[in-house]
């Protein structure tokens, strides 16, 4: 395995790629809906990638997605100068931890996005 990158199921792409562009994320490939909106949305910010793609886009399929923003999912990004992006962004989001050092020596800060998902940025200092 190299890497993982999740699809993450949002019901505004729109909004969910403005937010994301806010923590430096650009948008590498979309794809469009039968409406002339997008339907799917790969972002990539160094060599972290997250996909977002509609709820409806997947309506009468894979029955296992839950149809709601939030959930028991909590993304984990590893990065460099983390103080210096907190300071960046951190009173434009929603944050739920504050910068911290944790008991297993990383520097970490968490935050809520749009869709109601926890992000956690960690860097190993």
């Amino acid at each position: 395995m190299e890497s993982v990158s999740p699809n993450i199921f949002v019901y505004d792409i729109d909004a969910t790629a403005a937010f994301y562009k806010k923590l430096g994320f650009d948008v590498a490939v979309t794809v469009p809906d039968d409406d002339g909106g997008l339907t799917f949305v790969m972002m990539t910010c160094g060599t972290a990638t997250f996909m977002f793609q509609t709820f409806r886009s997947i309506e009468g399929q894979h029955p296992v997605v839950r149809r709601e923003n939030g959930g028991s999912l909590l993304l984990y990004v590893k990065m460099k100068n983390i103080r210096v992006f907190y300071e960046r962004i951190k009173d434009t989001v929603t944050v739920v931890t504050p910068l911290e050092k944790t008991f297993y020596g990383a520097t970490e800060f968490s935050i809520q996005d749009n869709n109601h998902y926890m992000v956690t940025f960690a860097e190993d200092e």
